[in-house]
């Protein structure tokens, strides 16, 4: 019997070992273990280690998820001379989004009161209107001391504020700010658009 119980246990203990270790690849190296999180945050510049709320729902955005992006900021207003630039704009987002380009709206009401609504108003003009399907978030300010870190940050790195509505700024896959746009400037322009190019030819 007790030979009987020792081999029984030796049985067991062969099947057990004979077992794959859980997560090991067949030739018994460790589980890979996920770096993405951590690689994200290293890579992505400082000009981006900013969050804004949505324009849709207020839910936290973290800029972060653009590194490695050309970038086109874009200060907007819903009753401005220059409102009609969001069809551009779109049209520029959807030309180029697969190729690396994200333009970012940020709504305000610096400049002749011309953005009054809230973030409802403002979404269900834009998508209404325009059908404007790039990133948009909720209202700011974007000039004086109470201007939002990331247009404090694009001022001072080109040396031009907004004047007015629909300012553009491009950034490039770095993180570097590398022009500046005046309201004037359309979104077909072609001094952009080749700005554009040559930015995403560079990623």
């Amino acid at each position: 019997m007790a030979a009987t119980a020792v081999l029984m246990r030796l049985q067991a203990l062969a099947l057990v070992l004979s077992w794959p270790m859980q997560g090991a690849s067949a030739q018994g190296a460790a589980p890979a273990v996920s770096v993405t999180g951590a690689a994200q945050v290293a890579a992505c510049p400082a000009l981006l280690h900013q969050r804004f709320p949505r324009l849709q729902d207020e839910k936290p955005q973290d800029l972060c998820q653009y590194a490695g992006k050309v970038l086109l900021v874009v200060n907007t207003a819903s009753y401005c001379g220059f409102t009609s630039q969001y069809e551009g704009l779109e049209a520029l987002h959807a030309k180029y989004a697969s190729k690396g380009l994200v333009v970012l709206g940020f709504p305000s009401n610096d400049f002749g009161q011309q953005e009054p609504g809230d973030s409802k108003q403002i979404a269900d003009f834009c998508f209404n209107t325009y059908a404007v399907k790039f990133p948009m978030f909720a209202k700011t300010s974007v000039v004086g001391p109470q201007a939002n870190p990331l247009h404090t940050a694009l001022a001072k790195a080109t040396g031009k504020a907004p004047k007015w509505n629909f300012h553009k700024y491009l950034i490039d896959a770095k993180g570097q700010a590398v022009a500046s746009y005046v309201s004037a400037t359309k979104p077909s322009d072609a001094v952009l658009v080749d700005a554009i190019e040559k930015a995403l030819a560079s990623r």
